[in-house]
C-alpha cells in the first residue's frame, strides 16, 4: 500500500502544480488581457480556479461558496450582455 499511498499523493502535488500554474497564468497581463477580448472576467475565473482547489482539497464549503459566486456572477453578467 506505500507504494498506493506515494501514488496518490505525488498525484494530488501536481494537481496542485496545475492549479498554481493556473493562478500564475491567469494573473499574467498578456492572458489577462487576451481573456478579456474574450469577455472572461479574471477575478471570476480566480473564483472559480480557488474554488475547484477547494474541491479538490475536500473543503466543499470553501468549493460550493466560491464555485456559486462565479457561476451567479457570470450569469448575471451574461443576462446583463444580452439586455444590452
Amino acid at each position: 500500500m506505500a507504494a498506493d499511498d506515494a501514488a496518490a499523493r505525488k498525484g494530488l502535488q501536481e494537481l496542485d502544480d496545475v492549479l498554481d500554474d493556473l493562478d500564475v497564468l491567469l494573473k499574467n497581463a498578456d492572458v489577462a488581457g487576451a481573456l478579456a477580448e474574450r469577455g472572461v472576467n479574471i477575478s471570476l475565473a480566480l473564483t472559480a480556479a480557488w474554488g475547484l482547489r477547494a474541491y479538490l482539497h475536500g473543503d466543499k464549503t470553501t468549493a460550493i461558496e466560491d464555485l456559486a459566486t462565479a457561476a451567479e456572477e457570470i450569469a448575471a453578467r451574461a443576462g446583463a450582455s444580452k439586455k444590452a
